[in-house]
């Protein structure tokens, strides 16, 4: 079964750091887009972050720039988000996704598999 399984949430404070992991099976990743989109209540998904595999060249959006970092772990087929400098305004369910090839922008519906998303609460 093709599937990906987010860990790492939680609640923090503003300030605080967190790790997310998301482990992908069924499938390899070595040749995927692979990234991360969040979703606050009433907002639609919005892209964080995304990784090409085969280079490792990474993406941000302007939002989270310099405070969050993805990163692939071919070996162990996993990608994880490392965000430092969490703020309140960073809670949200956070997804990742995988595609197949290369896709420069965080663009939804480029990504076909999609995880079931992990809590991050950030309070003041």
């Amino acid at each position: 079964e093709v599937q990906l399984v987010e860990s790492g949430g939680g609640s923090v404070q503003a300030g605080g750091s967190l790790r997310l992991a998301c482990a992908a099976s069924g499938f390899a990743t070595s040749r995927n887009s692979l990234a991360w989109f969040r979703q606050a209540p009433g907002n639609g998904r919005e892209g964080v972050a995304r990784i090409w595999t085969v280079t490792g060249i990474s993406f941000y959006s302007d939002s989270v720039k310099g405070r969050f970092t993805i990163s692939h772990d071919i070996a162990k087929n996993t990608a994880y988000l490392q965000m430092n400098g969490l703020k309140p305004e960073d809670t949200a369910m956070y997804f990742c996704a995988a595609a197949e090839g290369s896709f420069p922008f965080l663009n939804p519906s480029d990504y076909a598999i999609w995880g079931q998303g992990t809590q991050v609460t950030v309070s003041s």
